[in-house]
């Protein structure tokens, strides 16, 4: 399970626990809005804002059965704006879709990016207050993680307000000694609180959930299952909170 599934079943956890929520498809290949909704590819989304910033916002935004819970799809644009543009190139852009979206009150604004610190995800994570790092427990990407967090120490020259809450563990096998010995790796190489104490374990139903690009909560025997993202949810919170109480940050 990746962070596409992480992060709807992030955004789905606020949204259930009363939190205006909105979730936001950035990453080109659309998954988020794919999952959510059949017909996203006919949706105009975030990469048409960013192709042209006066489509209003209530054309972007897709209700969903939740009545906290909206999303925004990649939109019909995803493909070109993807390819077209360095890091910066969409940075107003971006900033001006954060604002509408602030404008509309929501409590918290999720977004789903491509991989990597490049384009796009660049100019996002220049922009936003915080950033959660999905890291599935595999040896190869654990070691990639102390390159990336110091790309991110590199933004806040940037964006000084970016805090980044942590890494949290994804697929986590324990009955794989691959998989726990990635864990207790990636727990020798960054400070207790850079890890999320909650983590994602590779079990049956989070994998259906992943397939059918639904909250795990959705399918058939899955409300016991999301006490994960429950968890998750309280952690982040928390964070912010911290974040609040010593600095002038203000979540979008």
């Amino acid at each position: 399970m990746g962070k596409t599934t992480l992060s709807i079943n992030l955004a789905h956890a606020f949204a259930r626990a009363g939190f205006n929520t909105l979730l936001v498809d950035a990453d080109p290949q659309g998954s988020v809005g794919l999952s959510l909704t059949r017909q996203s590819r006919l949706l105009s989304g975030f990469y048409d804002f960013l192709a042209d910033p006066s489509i209003p916002m209530e054309r972007l935004i897709v209700p969903t059965r939740l009545e906290t819970f909206a999303l925004v799809a990649a939109g019909q644009a995803s493909d070109y704006e993807a390819g077209n543009g360095s890091s910066g190139a969409h940075l107003a852009r971006v900033r001006a879709f954060l604002r509408n979206a602030a404008a509309r009150r929501y409590d918290i604004c999720l977004i789903d990016t491509a991989a990597g610190l490049f384009g796009v995800t660049n100019d996002i994570i220049s922009s936003t207050d915080a950033i959660i790092i999905p890291q599935q427990a595999e040896p190869l990407g654990i070691r990639s993680v102390p390159k990336l967090l110091e790309g991110l120490n590199r933004l806040r020259i940037m964006n000084p307000r970016l805090n980044v809450l942590g890494v949290c563990l994804t697929m986590l096998h324990q009955g794989l000694a691959e998989s726990t010995e990635a864990a207790s790796a990636l727990h020798q190489l960054l400070p207790a609180e850079m890890l999320f104490q909650t983590f994602i374990p590779r079990d049956d139903i989070f994998i259906r959930a992943s397939a059918k690009g639904l909250p795990v909560g959705a399918l058939e025997n899955g409300k016991g299952a999301e006490i994960v993202f429950d968890s998750l949810r309280a952690e982040v919170q928390a964070k912010l909170a911290r974040s609040r109480a010593t600095t002038n940050y203000q979540p979008h």
